[in-house]
């Protein structure tokens, strides 16, 4: 105690120190491993060696770029989807649920206690060649006699936006939990009709809401691969699915680090440029 009461700047410091060790035992020195992986070249019986092999990255970019560009546009459409379903329930939830509020919010979030390898086999079972969404959109005509959703790109984007919809749902719901409807109130008294209302008060009070679900959405859908394993096929399969079966299964681990160092670059590269495009200090201040 003698020694922070003569060194007061010191306080911060050892306030953060544990976090700071935390960071760096399992973020910095992993991330160190996996950029030092990825530059050595040999195989699992002669062993790997560094030799600064950059060409595992070429060879990364131009062998899979279709799944990497795959993993960018499935991304982008299941947090664009979540987005579209999440805004008006949680809206609804926040701004009309009353007394309901809180069993609304346990509904939304109950079948994500189950793990997230179930849910994902869930969708195997509801998009069924034989099941019941299939059987009701052939006999409306939204698919041939032969047609399936299962092994498509929609059942993949489907999965990708159902398991990470909570990410999203949860920080709009925060934003608009703490909306002052006062706000509303007054956009009436000056004759704003509910439109420009919600596009001039509410869309921009919600933004930062907004912001982080996009992110906390986008990232983690950027590499998945259970819902492509299990919910496509070979066509579908993600950037992901390329970095899992070159650890686990082809035991390549300098290109598989090449791959994972890929998409950490081009996740730090997408975020910045959202964060610049939307303003972060603009949004939060």
């Amino acid at each position: 105690m003698g020694y922070l009461r003569r060194h007061p700047r010191a306080v911060p410091y050892l306030l953060i120190a544990p976090g700071l060790i935390w960071l760096g035992l399992l973020f910095v020195v992993p991330l160190y491993y996996l950029l030092s992986t990825s530059l050595q070249s040999g195989d699992i019986y002669e062993g790997f060696r560094q030799t600064f092999s950059w060409s595992n990255y070429s060879e990364m970019a131009s062998q899979y770029r279709p799944q990497l560009v795959r993993s960018i546009q499935y991304a982008a459409i299941a947090t664009l989807a979540a987005l579209v379903i999440a805004y008006p329930l949680v809206y609804f939830i926040a701004r009309r649920g009353g007394q309901w509020k809180s069993l609304l919010l346990v509904l939304l979030i109950a079948p994500f206690f189950v793990t997230y390898l179930i849910r994902t086999l869930a969708w195997q079972t509801i998009l069924a060649d034989e099941g019941l969404i299939v059987g009701v959109l052939r006999d409306v005509g939204l698919i041939a006699d032969d047609g399936r959703l299962l092994a498509t790109s929609f059942a993949v984007v489907a999965g990708i936006t159902y398991n990470y919809f909570p990410f999203m749902a949860l920080p709009i719901y925060v934003a608009l939990e703490q909306f002052d409807g006062r706000l509303l109130e007054a956009a009436g008294d000056l004759y704003a009709n509910p439109l420009k209302a919600f596009l001039r008060v509410t869309l921009p009070i919600s933004l930062p809401g907004v912001f982080a679900g996009t992110l906390t959405t986008f990232i983690p859908a950027m590499g998945d691969f259970v819902n492509a394993q299990l919910l496509g096929t070979p066509k579908q399969y993600m950037i992901g699915n390329v970095i899992q079966s070159k650890f686990l299964v082809v035991v390549d681990y300098p290109l598989a680090s090449a791959g994972a160092v890929m998409l950490m670059a081009l996740i730090l590269v997408g975020v910045f440029l959202y964060a610049r495009a939307l303003g972060t200090e603009r949004l939060t201040g």
